[in-house]
């Protein structure tokens, strides 16, 4: 059976992208980032992944992937 991956730590440090930044531009608890970006999240809130890919001017695809 697969997973799915949350790649967001590593898109954040390709791309030289602060944690405070989207925390204050997309209205995250610091929490919630941190639970994302180190794969913590069981259910994804599909709000706060629209907010995260509009603000990085990304794609789902680039911030989650099926592994197998």
């Amino acid at each position: 059976m697969g997973y799915i991956e949350i790649k967001l730590e590593d898109y954040l440090k390709a791309n030289g992208i602060s944690k405070n930044k989207i925390c204050q531009n997309c209205g995250l608890q610091r929490t919630q980032l941190n639970n994302y970006c180190k794969n913590k999240v069981s259910r994804v809130d599909l709000t706060i992944l629209a907010k995260l890919c509009n603000y990085l001017n990304c794609s789902v695809s680039d911030l989650i992937e099926y592994k197998k």
